[in-house]
């Protein structure tokens, strides 16, 4: 089995804290079912603004690792944006923070 590497995609902080986030809060796509967190509580949690985070999640998106879709309201203010951690992404942030693990020593 080879050693665990840093994912060059995962590894800037802010995508790093986005996955965490996801991988931790539950909004991972699973086999049987998919689960979803909003972008504002995303936002809350990994502390960054609404553009720092909407600059930071189409890098996640053309890698597989994540997903999102907007649920229409009765106007674009009302509308709720859902990301979610693909299985492919929830792989990816596994295998990086074992990298970092190993790379602290244990």
């Amino acid at each position: 089995m080879s050693k665990p590497a840093i994912d060059p995609v995962i590894h800037p902080l802010a995508r790093l804290k986005i996955c965490a986030a996801l991988y931790h809060g539950g909004a991972v796509e699973k086999q049987s079912s998919r689960f979803e967190m909003r972008f504002s509580t995303l936002k809350d949690k990994v502390n960054l603004s609404d553009s720092a985070l909407s600059k930071q999640l189409p890098t996640l998106e053309e890698h597989g690792y994540v997903t999102r879709f907007r649920e229409y309201g009765s106007s674009r203010a009302k509308d709720t944006v859902w990301v979610t951690l693909t299985a492919t992404g929830a792989q990816a942030f596994e295998r990086h923070t074992a990298a970092l693990r190993e790379i602290a020593g244990g």
